[in-house]
Parts: C-alpha cells; sequence; structure tokens
C-alpha cells in the first residue's frame, strides 16, 4: 500500500511566496510535534489464518485537510520537506508499534527518494527501533514507489545495507511501479507486494489469474513471499487462497485502525479452511475425481427475445434434449426445461397467445448455476441442500461467470455412485481407509497445486510381537484403535487419512494446528491402548513375546511414532519422493522410546 502519491497542491500561492512560507512553517510545525497518528493493517497468513504483521501508515490530524496520507506527503513534497516528513512518519509508526506490542513484522514503508538522502543515512531507522525497544529483526522496508527513479544503484546499494543490518525486504505494488522487476531480480527481496490492481476481480479476469499464477510461480522459485493486496471479496481471497499466494491484505481482512485487531474474524479463518486442496477418501481415486466439468454438454444458447414458436420447434426437432439455456451477452439468466416448457405451452390457445412472445414467459430466471471447478461432491451437496427440481431440471455451467454448457442430475448421481463403488475398491479392508492408490493421487494432487502440507508416517513399535503375543483379533483392536485417534486429529476438508497396510498408516495435513493435534492423538493411544495388555502385563509395564530364533524376549507396551515433513510449494516431484522422505522421519521418530512424533525441519531446495 503506497503511502506516497503525485503532489497535490493543498495551498494556493497565486505566486505569493509570502503563502507559500505559511504554509511551509505550518507542515514543518506539525511535523516537529509529531502531531501525526500511527494506524496499522494486518497481514495474514492464508495458510494458517493468523496474523504475521502490520504495515505501518500514518494520518495527518482528523480536523486538518493533511489527514491524508496522499496530501500530507503531496503537500511536504511541494514545500521541499519530504526528508522531514519521512522522519516523522517512522519515528510515530515504530514508536507507536511497540507500545502497542503488535505481534509479528512491522512493515515500514520507505520512499526510493530517503534511501539516498543524507538526512536518513548513517543508521537513523536502526537508532528509532532501538529507542523504541524494537530490533532491524522485526522490520520489514518497504520500498513504495510513485514516480520513476533513476538511481537505481544507490538504491541498490542503500537496500543492501539495510539487508545487511537484519531488516527484511519488500518492494510494493509489483505490476504498478517502474523498477519493480528490476529490483526483485537483482536484490531478491524477501517479499513482493501485488499491486491491488491484479487482485481485485481476479475470480472474474483470466489475464488477471494467469498473472497472478506466473508471479507466484516466479516467486516460489526465487525464494520470495508473495504477498497479495487490496483483498476485498470472498471471491479474491478464495482464489488467491488456492493459487498458493502465502500472504494477503485488505478490507476483506481488516481495515487500517489506530488499534488493530490481533486476530482476523473468524468467517475469514473458516472461508481459508473451505479453500483448502480438498484431499478427503471420497476424492479418490483421481481418475474418478472430478468438477462440474465432467458432467458438461453444450447446448446452443437462445436469447431471451427468442419466440416461444421457435424454442418448441427446437424440443420438436430434438427428442433427447432435455433443456435449453436463455443466455445474454454471455452470462447466464434462465433455462427453459423440456418438460416444464412443452406442458404449459402445449395447452389450449397457449401457442396462438404466446407462440409470438419471449421465451422468459416460460423460462426459470432461477435456475441452478454453478462454476466448471466446482467439485463433484461439492456440486452433490448444492444439490441436496437446493430445490429438488434442479435435480429433474439440471443446472448450468459456467466459466468465469460465462455460459459453457448444461449438467443433468441422472449423470451427477451417475458419477457420484461410481466414485463410491471405487473408492470403496481401493479401500484398506479393515480400516476402511483409503489405500495406497488414493494416498499416492491425494499427494500428487497436493504436489500439482502448488499447496504447503504436511505428511506424517504413522507405524507402530513392536506391533508384530504384540500380534503374536496375543493373536490377530487383538492386533487388529490395535489398528483400528490407531486409525480412530488419527483419524480424530484430522480437520475435515483440510486432512486426509490413509492405510498403508499392517500397522502403517498415513496423514496429509493442511490444518495449521496440525502439530497439537497429533501430539494429542499420541497421547490418547496410549491412554486407550493399555487395556488391550493383560493386567500382568499392564503392572509390569511390558509383555513377553517370542523373536525369530525362538528366544522369548520382554518388550515395552506398544507405543506410536510419527514421522511428520513439511512439504513446501515447489520442493517435491512425486508421491514416491514424499513418501521415501516420511519414511526416513518415521525411522527418527522410532528411534526414541514412547509414542513419538519426529518432525523433519531441514528445507529441501526447489526443483526445476
Amino acid at each position: 500500500m503506497n503511502l506516497f502519491a503525485e503532489p497535490r497542491p493543498a495551498v494556493q500561492s497565486f505566486g505569493n511566496a509570502t503563502t507559500e512560507a505559511i504554509a511551509h512553517r505550518g507542515l514543518h510545525d506539525l511535523l516537529a510535534s509529531n502531531d501525526l497518528a500511527a494506524w496499522f493493517q494486518p497481514v495474514l497468513d492464508l495458510h494458517s489464518g493468523l496474523i504475521v504483521g502490520y504495515e505501518g501508515l500514518v494520518r495527518g490530524p482528523a480536523d486538518s485537510p493533511l489527514h491524508s496520507p496522499a496530501r500530507l506527503f503531496g503537500e511536504a513534497e511541494n514545500l521541499g520537506l519530504s526528508a522531514e516528513a519521512e522522519i516523522a512518519t517512522r519515528l510515530v509508526v515504530i514508536r507507536r508499534f511497540a507500545e502497542l506490542a503488535l505481534p509479528g513484522r512491522l512493515y515500514l514503508n520507505v520512499s526510493p527518494a530517503s534511501l539516498t538522502h543524507p538526512d536518513l543515512r548513517n543508521g537513523k531507522t536502526a537508532k528509532m527501533l532501538e529507542a523504541a525497544g524494537l530490533s532491524p529483526q522485526q522490520v520489514v522496508i518497504e520500498l513504495t514507489e510513485n514516480k520513476p527513479f533513476f538511481n537505481v544503484d544507490g538504491i541498490m546499494d542503500a537496500l543492501r545495507h539495510f539487508r545487511e543490518a537484519g531488516f527484511a525486504i519488500a518492494i510494493d505494488d509489483l505490476g504498478a511501479g517502474f523498477s519493480s522487476l528490476r529490483l526483485w531480480s537483482e536484490l531478491l527481496p524477501e517479499y513482493v507486494k501485488i499491486d491491488m490492481h491484479f487482485v481485485q476481480g481476479v475470480h472474474l479476469d483470466p489475464v488477471k489469474y494467469n498473472f497472478l499464477r506466473t508471479v507466484q510461480e516466479l516467486a516460489a522459485r526465487c525464494g520470495t513471499a508473495i504477498i497479495a493486496e487490496g483483498i476485498e471479496h470472498e471471491e479474491e481471497l478464495t482464489v488467491i487462497s488456492k493459487l498458493g499466494i502465502p500472504y494477503g491484505q485488505g478490507y476483506l481482512i481488516a481495515r487500517p485502525a489506530a488499534a488493530p485487531s490481533l486476530r482476523v474474524p473468524e468467517t475469514i479463518r473458516c472461508l481459508l479452511g473451505s479453500a483448502r486442496i480438498q484431499v478427503a477418501a471420497a476424492d479418490s481415486p483421481r481418475r474418478r475425481q472430478g468438477t462440474a466439468e465432467k458432467l458438461l454438454v453444450h447446448v446452443s444458447p437462445v436469447e431471451p427475445p427468442t419466440h416461444n414458436d421457435a424454442i418448441f420447434e427446437r424440443f420438436e426437432k430434438n427428442p433427447g434434449l432435455h433443456a435449453i439455456p436463455v443466455v445474454s451477452k454471455g452470462v447466464p439468466v434462465a433455462l427453459i426445461n423440456r418438460d416444464q416448457f412443452v406442458g404449459r405451452f402445449a395447452r389450449m390457445y397457449r401457442r396462438e397467445l404466446y407462440g409470438r412472445k419471449s421465451c422468459m414467459q416460460f423460462a426459470d430466471t432461477a435456475p441452478l448455476v454453478v462454476e466448471k471447478n466446482l467439485s463433484l461432491q461439492d456440486l452433490s451437496k448444492t444439490m441436496v441442500d437446493g430445490e429438488s427440481r434442479h435435480l429433474s431440471e439440471g443446472f448450468i455451467i459456467t466459466e468465469g461467470g460465462r455460459y459453457i454448457g448444461l449438467g443433468t442430475g441422472a449423470e451427477l448421481v451417475r458419477e457420484i455412485t461410481q466414485m463410491q463403488i471405487e473408492s470403496a475398491r481401493y479401500a484398506n479392508p479393515l480400516t476402511l481407509l483409503p489405500g495406497n492408490v488414493p494416498i499416492d493421487e491425494s499427494t500428487e494432487r497436493l504436489i500439482e497445486e502448488g499447496t504447503h502440507f504436511v505428511v506424517c508416517h504413522c507405524d507402530l513399535d513392536s506391533f508384530k510381537p504384540f500380534n503374536d503375543a496375543y493373536g490377530y483379533r487383538r492386533g487388529d483392536e490395535m489398528i483400528l484403535l490407531t486409525a480412530r485417534v488419527l483419524s480424530d486429529a484430522c480437520v475435515a476438508g483440510k486432512d486426509f487419512i490413509g492405510h498403508v497396510g499392517g500397522d502403517d498408516l498415513v496423514l496429509l495435513m493442511q490444518s495449521a494446528d496440525w502439530e497439537p493435534r497429533v501430539r494429542h492423538a499420541l497421547a490418547e493411544f496410549d491412554r486407550l491402548a493399555v487395556p488391550l495388555f493383560d493386567p500382568a502385563d499392564r503392572a509390569a509395564g511390558g509383555f513377553s513375546s517370542v523373536d525369530r530364533a525362538g528366544n522369548t524376549v520382554r518388550l515395552a507396551l506398544t507405543t506410536l511414532s510419527v514421522g511428520a515433513v513439511i512439504i513446501e510449494p515447489g520442493t517435491l516431484r512425486s508421491p514416491k519422493e514424499v513418501s521415501s522422505r516420511a519414511g526416513e522421519a518415521k525411522k527418527r521418530a522410532k528411534q526414541t522410546e514412547g509414542s513419538t512424533l519426529f518432525i523433519e525441519r531441514r528445507r529441501y531446495p526447489l526443483v526445476s
């Protein structure tokens, strides 16, 4: 968000130097007295739903024409007080950020001109931070642009100086500035902010969508985090989140405020949760996965002025045509169902009365309209929750709000039924959890979507000896218990549980609080598994079994080991690589006695 704008004169001098001098003195006194207010707007982690920092903004006195930051900085530019204005605003923002003890990082707006200004060098910003009890590591220098600058080398040197001092760097308004791409390529900043022009309406504009997708892919390869600015509608947030862009900012999340909230509204957290890639068992196997586009049949639409006689003739010539869409300028406005239309139009005198009138006379003006990328599971839920007529009348399918075809309830039921049959075919017969095929397909889907997720390989310790000592029925109870406590750790729609085979299970987790959930599952396993052992073994804290050499050995009570690997977008190519890394983490977990969670925290390089 740019604090600086093209100069807008706040006073009219009419060539009068005295008037300009008065304005100069008034603005100088305002800046010297620090009669400015600091406001803050949160930056949201779109994966976890947590606030990771705040952009610092300024406002002039509420009763002053300089209340607007654009007016304030424009007048400072006119009167040659830009450096003084920047010093004053940095000071008030830093002090207030410290006073409010806001969490995360402070995103501090800095103009290119100030980076090379002699009054703003020599560690002045670092001294301000030190006086406020803050460190450079808590601050992101956000470079703003409002007009071309030509001293690129000087700007680069200054930004490198900030980075060496511990500051992170962000480039603001990518796509709207003048030198952003060169700075990005040469400086490799920690953050790049996407100008709101490309964010607002992204759900309706394929060009904006492809621009953001390309920028996100480039950022992932450069090790830069994208911040999407100007998010104002739920549809925009959903698209941004699904693209894998890690951070967002805008009025939908929170408006700038003098005392900002420390939490985003629960509605936003729920929206982010629903935007996650769905990896529930019913989504697999992949060849039966699908969206509304899978049901699409193109039927040539008609315009609203089309006469009813023409509609009747189309139905007469095409006995298999169940409906005709009515479209105006590419946007669907109604649906004409065959049975409904013929039943009403064919009555006595109806054709004579209404034959030359608009087809809207007998059209359903509130049809079910769905986007082509809506999953079949969500479409099924929409049909069940909606009006029953949609199941028989069918629905309109759109792309970006524009008509592309029709779908029928009968085809939807057929697809859902087939998906359920194949899901059962690939399920583990004991736990009925998805098996290896759905696990691999869900993993591959997460990789292809560029989603941040965690894979957990879960394995019982000393399970084979337990199975030998107590019999397979008790062993099955142990596996079912493990499946139950791990299932309880999963959040519907965000997390996935699969059964590899034997006593090995896999979790694919997108929930932000996955770690405490898994740790709770381990504690629950330890508590609930105790009754599966005989009283004497429980009292002794272990049980006896026979090893492969025929020797009797004493083993501790069975525990559960979990190896977790955090998968960043663009780091792995295949489910096989994910499985291998998770297997290594599981081995590390099993090296520790008792029920254990081992988290592999190594960063893996991006793949080309």
